[in-house]
């Protein structure tokens, strides 16, 4: 347990300023993530240093394919989340409100990072904003031995958490779920709109930290794999972000509480990665199906397979030094180095 640093007291109250729920907790309260408290007018950080699951994993697992292909993270969560998804497939880890997991602090978690011949640290599992001080205080470190560092998130980032976040994060994944539909929010996940999750996204921009898009197309009336809702979700992410960020649709499997719902078809999700073309996006992929051709990377001018993968394995890269396309030399935006000033 560890005094939080992102919070404010307001008249005898601490608003907890890591997430766009912005919690309000009078004494002995704890926020909606199970592991923010309010003790004695401060708010404290319950699972600090609390590693509920750790893995060495493929960064394709992210999935972020175009920053450090190849490099290998530890995983690492902590317990308990900020959104209530009925599918979630870590229920166990995000959605149990108590505090478990092993004792370890940042310097042996990284440690345990270089010891394992990993390349970086990912937050991932659960939501890593809700831990967002172990994990700043982990990434620095981590920094410091030469590892990068990044986020699997749902996107629900306060404004008060992305400079605190830009102190040592390197590359975070955007999870949208449901096409961004505020509906499929509301009724699946418990969070009202998806505006902050946008908002999120320029910010993330603003602060020159790498962001790659996913989407997990749940199909259920219609709601999670809306083909007009894939096509606005393209648009902004063109629009706002541009044509060069990859975006990933992920196939949903049956779990939790939502184990009657059947996997996403196949054509769902070829249908919908042809609409983000459409819009002009260049790097788009399909996740959760391995073997399929648009898990690939083609060149966007030439139209040559340049990396080949199997799940979260690269089979096949033919992609230069210096991130082009050896055909046409076009520019794959491949990230070859991590960030080594801020």
């Amino acid at each position: 347990m560890k005094e939080a640093y992102l919070y404010s007291n307001v008249q005898g109250k601490v608003r907890c300023t890591a997430c766009n729920r912005y919690c309000l907790l009078g004494e002995g309260q704890t926020g909606f993530c199970g592991i923010r408290k309010n003790i004695d007018g401060r708010l404290f950080l319950l699972s600090y240093g609390r590693a509920a699951a750790l893995a060495i994993d493929p960064i394709e697992k992210k999935p972020l394919y175009h920053y450090l292909p190849g490099g290998r993270v530890l995983s690492l969560s902590s317990s308990g989340c900020n959104w209530s998804c009925s599918y979630c497939q870590n229920y166990e880890i995000s959605q149990r409100r108590e505090i478990m997991g092993e004792y370890l602090t940042p310097e042996e978690i990284v440690k345990i990072a270089m010891n394992s011949g990993a390349d970086g640290i990912s937050y991932t599992y659960n939501e890593p904003t809700i831990f967002a001080e172990y994990a700043h205080d982990i990434g620095v470190v981590a920094r410091k031995r030469g590892l990068f560092s990044t986020y699997v998130s749902n996107g629900y980032e306060s404004a008060e958490s992305i400079p605190y976040l830009g102190e040592f994060l390197d590359a975070i994944s955007i999870d949208f779920k449901g096409n961004g539909n505020d509906l499929f929010g509301r009724k699946y996940i418990g969070i009202l709109s998806y505006t902050p999750v946008f908002d999120t996204l320029k910010r993330l921009k603003n602060a020159g930290i790498y962001t790659e898009v996913t989407d997990l197309v749940v199909p259920v009336k219609g709601l999670g794999d809306n083909q007009e809702d894939a096509r606005t979700l393209s648009r902004w992410i063109m629009d706002n972000l541009g044509p060069d960020t990859p975006l990933h649709f992920t196939r949903f499997h049956p779990d939790y509480r939502m184990r009657d719902v059947p996997a996403t078809p196949v054509e769902t999700l070829e249908r919908h990665h042809a609409i983000a073309k459409e819009e002009g996006l260049k790097f788009v992929y399909i996740g959760n199906v391995p073997g399929h051709p648009l898990e690939n990377t083609y060149c966007p001018n030439c139209g040559n397979e340049l990396v080949r993968r199997y799940e979260f394995q690269i089979k096949k890269y033919e992609i230069t030094p210096e991130g082009r396309c050896p055909f046409c030399g076009q520019d794959m935006h491949i990230v070859r180095k991590r960030r080594t000033s801020w």
